[in-house]
């Protein structure tokens, strides 16, 4: 599958692993988002999309998992 955009988020509130995972689950539970990868260490997603998927909703998917996509990242 080849994908049109990637776009790269800051995180805040992830700790362990554990974290991660459930930020890029969220993420991959997006409608147009066909992968997400989390680093722990730089606390940033990327995901990569193959359909129209704004920054606001990325944002929400990562809230309601429990954590923060800071404001302007």
């Amino acid at each position: 599958m080849t994908t049109d955009q990637t776009k790269t988020l800051s995180v805040d509130g992830m700790s362990c692993e554990h974290c991660a995972e459930r930020v890029a689950d969220a993420l991959e539970g997006v409608d147009g988002v066909a992968e997400a990868t989390v680093d722990l260490d730089s606390a940033e997603a990327t995901v990569s999309l193959d359909g129209n998927v704004s920054h606001d909703r990325l944002g929400e998917a990562v809230d309601e998992a429990g954590y923060e996509v800071p404001a302007g990242s």
